[in-house]
């Protein structure tokens, strides 16, 4: 059975990320900036991953394909962190909590490697994906 992990999720902009806002959302530099998931070392040695293995992360609202990565951020065990985008937006539960905004940083994630064959979307596909539109390689 392949091991999971529940970690807190927080999401934000992230200087990569807004790099890859102003070259284009469909660009390499965007996918390659937002399709992560930064994490701690010790959740990565307590998933057994190795460097830039893809994972499955799963909120009560849905589940994304992304790149594990070194931390770039100042995490601790059991956070987790994916730049603000379409892919966060994947797992973002839309609670406002009476704010206006999507709950974007402290939600529960569940974190484990996806199965041989699984990769990461296009920013493209995973927007039309997402509602339905995906008709394939276009």
């Amino acid at each position: 059975m392949a091991k999971k992990i529940t970690l807190n999720m927080i999401t934000q902009r992230s200087v990569e990320e807004g790099v890859g806002i102003v070259k284009g959302k469909m660009t390499p530099d965007y996918f390659e900036a937002c399709s992560i998931i930064e994490m701690h070392d010790d959740d990565v040695r307590a998933l057994g991953l190795v460097p830039n293995q893809l994972v499955r992360v799963t909120s009560e609202c849905g589940s994304v394909v992304v790149k594990s990565v070194r931390g770039r951020q100042a995490l601790y065990p059991g956070l987790a962190f994916i730049p603000q985008g379409v892919y966060a937006n994947q797992i973002v539960p839309a609670r406002t909590q009476a704010t206006g905004e999507p709950q974007y940083s402290g939600f529960p994630v569940t974190v484990e490697p996806v199965a041989p064959g699984e990769r990461r979307k296009s920013t493209l596909e995973l927007v039309q994906s997402a509602v339905g539109m995906w008709k394939g390689d276009q």
